[in-house]
């Protein structure tokens, strides 16, 4: 069945809607002074369809652009792997390692990981407390983990660089998974502590260089690969697999 897309609008952008199969589908329109054509994607993380245009074009010409195309964003969006809520019973990795969501509302706490021998995983992340409250919990331990991870290894790698220490910023970007501004504020993605950990160190080693060469020069990449010998895999890696981690922590 056709998912209705979840994004409202955007900065600088518009949306129209098309009818197909009996299915609403969204599109959110994106002028682009340097397009040429019309072009569609479905994007993984968003979950969602866009069509760029270009700046002169008309909402009739994309209306219809869209219309024509209607098929293949509904297959592409039908083809995106369900989302998984923090929920008892679900799989979930936390440092590359899958864990099983296990709720015991008779306990007090909030969040633990323990050994056990009784769960194919062999790992469980045990969450304590009413059941209208496991996903704000199991999040907040995420963010939790996530940010003593992303300030360990920004510390260490302003200290090889002789830079002086930088606090760390949480976010849920969907295009991103770091970003360092011009004034040199850090910011990551929390799903980060999801993926194995030399992923996330990576990503603080790439940061933390643009500390020193604000761009994707030659320079920056050899000073990203002097701070982390895994840079290469690290890339690879999100490329395979990082869009995956935006389908963890849906609410049901």
């Amino acid at each position: 069945m056709l998912r209705l897309l979840r994004d409202g609008p955007r900065s600088g952008s518009s949306l129209i809607t098309l009818e197909h199969a009996g299915e609403t589908i969204v599109v959110a329109l994106r002028r682009a002074p340097t397009a040429r054509r019309f072009t569609l994607r479905v994007r993984f993380a968003a979950r969602d369809a866009v069509l760029t245009m270009p700046q002169r074009a008309s909402l009739r010409d994309a209306r219809a652009f869209a219309e024509r195309h209607a098929a293949w964003i509904a297959a592409r969006l039908n083809r995106l792997p369900a989302t998984i809520p923090f929920a008892n019973g679900s799989i979930i990795p936390l440092r590359g390692v899958d864990h099983a969501l296990i709720h015991f509302p008779e306990k007090r706490g909030t969040v633990w990981t323990e050994a056990r021998e009784d769960i194919e995983t062999g790992v469980a992340l045990c969450v304590a407390g009413k059941a209208e409250h496991v996903h704000r919990r199991v999040q907040d331990h995420f963010k939790r983990e996530a940010r003593r991870d992303l300030e360990g290894a920004v510390a260490r790698h302003t200290l090889a660089l002789g830079l002086p220490p930088r606090g760390v910023g949480l976010r849920d970007p969907v295009s991103r998974w770091g970003s360092c501004s011009a004034t040199g504020s850090l910011n990551f993605s929390w799903r980060l502590v999801m993926a194995p950990p030399f992923v996330l160190d990576y990503l603080a080693a790439h940061e933390v260089a643009h500390l020193v060469h604000l761009d994707h020069s030659p320079r920056f990449w050899a000073l990203a690969r002097k701070l982390c010998q895994e840079t290469d895999c690290a890339e690879a890696w999100l490329s395979a697999h990082g869009a995956h981690l935006h389908k963890y922590g849906a609410k049901e």
